[in-house]
């Protein structure tokens, strides 16, 4: 018997890449940042936080969420499962990524303090003025 599981909370270090396949499959990419905290030896000696960044895939569904609601910055719990594949690049140099392969996806952020809701507007876009809906209500959904 053999066990592939990875459980992962962390925050989101870039905007998410979404794509569609052909067939219409919607596909995530993100990197996801965890870090340990650092800490003093009892000789003294200082260990520093250390953060792994994580590379994560989501298919369909989980896709969809993800560029929707998911920005830079957010919490997310991730449970998934371990890949590594190579590829070679442009130079003919071989590579190798080790990716996870989510099966499931939490979002911890609180609704409302995303990370991507807080940043202030561009200059440009303070200027105009919201788009409203036929009640004069903004058009969004939440």
């Amino acid at each position: 018997m053999s066990l592939n599981k990875v459980m992962l909370i962390g925050n989101v270090g870039k905007e998410p890449d979404v794509r569609y396949l052909d067939n219409g499959v919607a596909v995530a990419s993100l990197v996801l940042a965890t870090s340990e905290r650092g800490y003093r030896l009892q000789n003294g000696t200082e260990v520093p936080e250390r953060t792994e960044w994580h590379n994560v895939v989501l298919w369909r569904g989980l896709a969809e969420t993800v560029e929707k609601y998911v920005h830079k910055g957010d919490k997310l719990f991730i449970e998934g499962k371990i890949r590594s594949r190579s590829y070679d690049d442009q130079n003919g140099v071989k590579r190798y990524i080790t990716e996870i392969f989510a099966d499931n996806m939490e979002m911890l952020t609180p609704r409302g303090q995303s990370a991507a809701q807080n940043a202030p507007a561009p200059a440009a876009a303070q200027r105009v003025a919201p788009a409203q809906g036929q009640n004069g209500k903004d058009d969004m959904p939440f």
